[in-house]
């Protein structure tokens, strides 16, 4: 296995052990609560080490009023960018939750032991789950990145 795989195994593994872990809004604690954003910052703690940069406080509708895209900027800054034609385990999806919208939206890919596309996401009246990679998830992908490299 390469260090890469190893990596990615990494990863996913720690996003699964956010599973079943409560929708809070802006939170990143594993098993207390945790917002999409959250489940991300707190795998990038338990894999690379301390957060890149500070996230500031965020409403629900962020990016929204402005359109801008505020997540896939950041995304572009602190994770490195691959094609979607590349993605594999252990990537970061930042979805838009609307067709038309802005991105505001993580989960990290994962797949089962069959070889199915799951991503493991927070979001509100589910908290941590799970889920399949189906088509009106897989749409919706406005960019696939990877953890940047901290070995050296």
């Amino acid at each position: 296995m390469t260090d890469q795989a190893s990596k990615a195994d990494a990863i996913v593994a720690e996003a699964r052990q956010w599973i079943g872990t409560p929708y809070r809004h802006q939170a990143s604690c594993r098993g207390a609560g945790t917002d999409c954003l959250g489940l991300l910052r707190g795998v990038w703690r338990e894999t690379l080490g301390p957060e890149p940069e500070r996230v500031p406080s965020y409403t629900a509708d962020w990016s929204e009023p402005g359109r801008s895209e505020d997540l896939l900027d950041a995304a572009r800054r602190n994770l490195v960018e691959v094609a979607r034609a590349e993605m594999r385990p252990g990537d970061v999806l930042v979805l838009r939750m609307r067709d038309t919208g802005v991105a505001k939206h993580v989960g990290i890919l994962a797949s089962t032991a069959a070889g199915a596309l799951t991503m493991v996401h927070a979001y509100s009246g589910c908290g941590v789950v799970e889920s399949t990679l189906t088509p009106a998830w897989s749409r919706r992908i406005a960019g696939v990145f990877r953890f940047p490299d901290r070995s050296v």
